[in-house]
């Protein structure tokens, strides 16, 4: 009989949240280059269907960053292969802020490296209390490569995130609420009544309102406050006057 590897990203939709699962629980879900296309292709293919896609690690852990073994292999054949992991895990990153839908990392065990870049590029993030996040790169001479030095500086002031990558400090969940790189913590008993009281309530949300206020916050942050500010005003009037502004009146008059 033949063995046939399970895919290391699994996807499914359940209503109107889709369900993301990195599926190497043996590896702690560590990145490799099918992890990251994976997980990239599953963000893209959910989102015309869904209201909010949740992203979680099988085993019990979220991600303990890139794969060393591939990493090594990698190496061995040259800058240009190696490029093409951090390319991808890059891609998978990022195309979280193009998608209409709101990206939810559901974090426990270990998110650690490119584990915790991604929890950076998501657009909730929800910790176990007894979560281990940490940018580790710098603990064992390694650079970040999957958005670390660009994200975390600005999500928490470059200040505390030279130092988080220079020093590798591990953080638990409620740390990582304190530091702004969190939404909420639950300890472990009632963490997943959390992320299901969250994740309903982002479904539930109006989908034009949801897509265009991720959008403003996302291009916004690129742009001169003045033109981010421009911006909004112009969003706000479309979505007033499609038929945002009725809905508006209809809510206001139900109390």
């Amino acid at each position: 009989m033949t063995n046939v590897e399970e895919p290391s990203v699994l996807s499914r939709v359940e209503g109107r949240v889709g369900y993301v699962t990195l599926n190497r629980p043996a590896a702690r879900n560590a990145v490799t280059i099918a992890l990251a296309d994976g997980l990239h292709d599953a963000l893209i293919a959910l989102a015309p269907e869904v209201a909010v896609i949740v992203v979680r690690g099988a085993g019990g852990t979220f991600s303990a960053g890139g794969d060393v073994d591939e990493v090594a292999r990698l190496a061995a054949d040259g800058p240009g292969a190696l490029r093409v992991l951090f390319e991808r895990f890059g891609r998978a990153c990022s195309v979280v802020a193009t998608l209409p839908v709101p990206v939810v990392s559901v974090v426990e065990g270990y998110a650690m490296a490119g584990g915790f870049e991604f929890m950076q590029a998501s657009d909730v993030v929800l910790v176990r209390d007894d979560a281990v996040i940490a940018d580790n790169h710098g603990a064992v001479g390694q650079v970040p490569g999957g958005g670390g030095s660009q994200r975390l500086p600005r999500l928490v002031g470059p200040q505390r995130a030279l130092s988080h990558m220079l020093l590798g400090d591990r953080l638990d969940g409620r740390e990582a609420v304190a530091w702004g790189l969190a939404y909420r913590s639950a300890p472990a008993e009632e963490f997943e009544a959390l992320v299901e009281a969250t994740v309903a309530r982002l479904a539930s949300r109006d989908p034009k309102a949801t897509a265009r206020t991720k959008r403003l916050v996302h291009e916004g942050l690129r742009l001169p406050l003045a033109h981010g500010l421009a911006m909004e005003i112009d969003v706000v009037v479309e979505h007033l006057a499609d038929g945002a502004a009725e809905r508006l009146v209809r809510a206001v008059r139900r109390g």
